[in-house]
């Protein structure tokens, strides 16, 4: 059910069920009693749209029913229920208005049903940007975490992540940084200076000299290098030599709690490693290879 369209009479049991697009939602006020049989009466003695696919009924006491609908036939403006899936009813559906929510990406609807402790047997009905509406049905969104160095601030990865999850089609995706601080890597050691790859790290204001690797200092300092295995290659071209260092590759440091997990590598320059639950991307990634990488690490997660 990796992005599988299903049809009524499957969707009841579906995980990180997102109708897209979500024209086909219709949210409908209804005054009857909110229970399976009054709801399955009330519709097929209607007619729907013909892009209607899901409805939602509202009620004056703020009761939430989803139904899926099939229509007899989509040729005409507005035709009978064929046939149709009550997916949620007021005990297991939770309405939640939220202006930041896109509601044409899972992702987005994703955040919010796991900030508001949303389980995966219930239904999450949402008003979000521009006032529209959608849902998602049973969230069970992939938890990734990102481990990326700071400064800059927000850390680069995890801000491309972010930008991608905001367009790209995926599955539900949530991330959580695990934050690399590069400054206190830094007060680990109390060096007569310091060598950092480059300006752009924020690390130019420590408590000794600063110099910085990608301007090749003309004289070798006694200094202590702040970086990966790449910074140390340069250092050893650029002076023969290998100096005391403090290692900041993510790769290195970070544990496999058995999480899913991205991270980035300045050993790798244009391709992608994935080992277990683990994805690796070159330091220079790009927004497509961004989206390429939680292809890869969230393949396993069904989704309608």
């Amino acid at each position: 059910m990796n992005g599988k369209i299903l049809k009524v009479g499957e969707l009841k049991q579906a995980k990180n069920f997102v109708p897209l697009p979500y024209r086909c939602v219709s949210y409908q006020p209804y005054e009857g009693v909110m229970t399976e049989e009054s709801i399955r009466a009330y519709l097929l003695s209607k007619e729907v749209y013909r892009r209607t696919d899901i409805i939602i009924l509202h009620n004056r006491k703020n009761e939430y029913s989803v139904v899926a609908v099939q229509r007899a036939s989509s040729d005409t403006l507005f035709g009978s229920i064929d046939e149709l899936e009550v997916l949620a009813l007021p005990d297991t559906c939770v309405f939640i208005v939220d202006a930041n929510v896109d509601p044409a990406n899972r992702s987005s609807l994703a955040k919010l049903a796991f900030d508001n402790n949303i389980s995966s047997d219930q239904t999450l009905v949402v008003t979000g940007k521009f006032d529209h509406i959608n849902m998602i049905h049973h969230p069970e969104p992939l938890v990734l975490r990102v481990v990326e160095v700071a400064p800059p601030e927000p850390p680069k990865l995890y801000s491309m992540i972010e930008h991608v999850l905001s367009y790209a089609d995926l599955p539900p995706i949530i991330i959580e940084l695990e934050r690399i601080d590069l400054l206190d890597l830094c007060k680990t050691v109390k060096p007569k200076a310091y060598l950092v790859p480059c300006r752009s790290g924020g690390l130019d204001d420590l408590d000794a000299p600063v110099f910085f690797l990608d301007e090749r200092p003309a004289e070798r300092q006694n200094w202590t290098l702040i970086g990966c295995e790449r910074s140390l290659q340069f250092h050893r071209h650029y002076y023969g030599d290998e100096p005391p260092r403090v290692e900041i590759c993510p790769r290195k440091i970070a544990n496999d709690n058995g999480i899913a997990t991205i991270l980035k590598c300045c050993l790798l320059e244009f391709d992608i490693e994935q080992v277990d639950n683990i994805v690796t991307v070159p330091w220079g990634v790009d927004l497509t290879m961004v989206e390429s990488a939680l292809k890869k690490i969230s393949a396993g997660v069904v989704y309608v």
